[in-house]
């Protein structure tokens, strides 16, 4: 952590994890993709209101042993994410900042007008060429959130497996067979 009068400068070559520590700790989200800094101011009220509300129903039908944790980090190759929400296997370690991918059963990112397009674009191929067999973008329709359900195909890409919206709750296989309900959620 930065001391006061301290004259902070970014690396003289690509960022690497532990260049993370010395950052502040203001809310902003800092990942590392290709080695490159990408800084997400810090996300709204309504955007964590639907993330804890998302986590919690998760939770609820978890698996035994298995975790469902808020913005924790994930190594990916050349770089490390942070999404909204990670659902990690049982044989997880409990003590890591940074998890390994094969760790990691779902990530969910919720959408925001600052991360739209990472959410969108750049973050599925990323937890995709990582190996993460399933990702969810929800974002915020016009009567509520909407999840846009991707699973891993070959192990290179994301294809969509469907949406359900606040009127179509449906039984789900990912992370395991549960009822997702978008309804239940704050719009």
């Amino acid at each position: 952590m930065a001391q006061p009068g301290y004259e902070w400068r970014p690396p003289e070559r690509r960022w690497r994890e532990q260049d993370l520590l010395d950052l502040p700790e203001n809310g902003n989200r800092y990942e590392l993709i290709d080695g490159s800094l990408h800084v997400t101011p810090p996300a709204g009220p309504d955007h964590h209101e639907l993330a804890d509300d998302i986590r919690m129903a998760l939770r609820l039908a978890a698996q035994a042993d298995w975790r469902v944790i808020r913005e924790i980090g994930i190594r990916i190759p050349d770089g490390n994410l942070i999404p909204d929400i990670t659902v990690l296997r049982p044989t997880a370690p409990r003590d890591r900042l940074w998890t390994e991918p094969g760790d990691v059963a779902l990530v969910v990112e919720v959408e925001s007008p600052n991360s739209r397009r990472h959410d969108r674009f750049t973050k599925p191929a990323l937890y995709a060429e990582a190996g993460i067999p399933a990702y969810w973008r929800v974002e915020r329709g016009d009567f509520g959130p909407v999840v846009y359900r991707y699973e891993l195909v070959k192990g290179v890409h994301y294809d969509l497996l469907g949406t359900v919206g606040p009127d179509d709750a449906v039984e789900v296989a990912e992370p395991w067979p549960m009822r997702l309900d978008p309804s239940v959620w704050p719009r």
